[in-house]
């Protein structure tokens, strides 16, 4: 009887002992969820769509055509407009929104309200003569009085006998702004043609021997039959428009409205524009890039 008793005994601790030892490797070997499926699957960035407008200077046609081609070759869902109406024109379509971001190829003025300009570009006001013209420099004092009417001969500021005709963009245009601003001829400047876009300056000055004209940098580069003079000895470059030592020189303005928000496509836009990522694009296009 005392053996089966110890038996029974030694057979129950046996078998407290083997559970113990169960539930104990039971909990430790319980399989962690696999993190892969507690995860949700990440989501896809959506694909811009739609439509930017842009208005305004006629002078930044091929720094915007060159942004639009490359932003619209990312995103082929986008399209982007550029009407070029003249720097007054745009920034007056960004205020009263009817285009998504402005051009502009000057400052914008104190009572240009409501608005934002932000520089993208630096543009040189190239000096432009016919290319028979033996005049290469001319100071800032001089270009003055040739456009005021003050010089109306040419061997006046060293060239041959003739007479200057000046040639110069319509009222409203950033251009015209610009130059009129840094020369001091504003609202004085006596033209013998008034034209509206910088591609007519351009060909205005190659057909006429006596011609003088302003057009942008990006423009007049490679251009045949019209040579860019230098002014206070200082050619029209990249170089001398950035470090500030060509004196007629302007900004490239994007131009929004305060308290309006782009679309998601427009505001892209306005990101690469501003970015170093377009720099290389606006420097082939002729102008100065800002972004650093």
């Amino acid at each position: 009887m005392k053996k089966a008793m110890s038996l029974f005994l030694a057979l129950g601790m046996t078998a407290a002992l083997l559970a113990g030892c169960g539930g104990s490797g039971s909990s430790s070997a319980a399989p962690a969820a696999p993190a892969a499926s507690a995860q949700a699957p990440a989501s896809t960035p959506a694909a811009l769509s739609g439509t930017v407008s842009t208005n305004g200077s006629t002078s930044m046609e091929k720094v915007i055509g060159a942004l639009s081609e490359q932003f619209m070759a990312d995103h082929s869902g986008v399209t982007v407009s550029y009407d070029p109406t003249g720097s007054g024109a745009g920034i007056e379509a960004a205020g009263n929104g009817t285009c998504d971001i402005g051009l502009s190829s000057r400052a914008l003025k104190e009572e240009e309200t409501g608005l934002t300009g932000t520089t993208v570009a630096l543009d040189g006001i190239a000096i432009i003569v016919n290319a028979e013209n033996p005049v290469d420099d001319l100071s800032v004092d001089q270009i003055a009085q040739l456009f005021t009417g003050a010089a109306t001969d040419w061997s006046a500021v060293g060239g041959n006998a003739g007479a200057v005709a000046c040639i110069g963009r319509e009222s409203g245009s950033g251009t015209r702004d610009g130059f009129e601003s840094i020369t001091g001829t504003k609202d004085a400047c006596v033209l013998t043609q008034e034209l509206t876009s910088t591609g007519a300056v351009i060909e205005a000055v190659k057909g006429n021997p006596s011609a003088i004209g302003y057009a942008s940098l990006s423009a007049v580069e490679g251009k045949d039959g019209i040579k860019a003079v230098t002014v206070g000895g200082v050619a029209c470059s990249e170089e001398t428009v950035l470090d500030g030592s060509y004196a007629i020189q302007r900004p490239f303005v994007l131009v929004t409205k305060d308290g309006a928000a782009l679309s998601d496509a427009a505001q892209a836009f306005f990101d690469f524009a501003t970015s170093t990522a377009a720099s290389d694009l606006i420097r082939a296009a002729g102008a100065v890039p800002t972004a650093k």
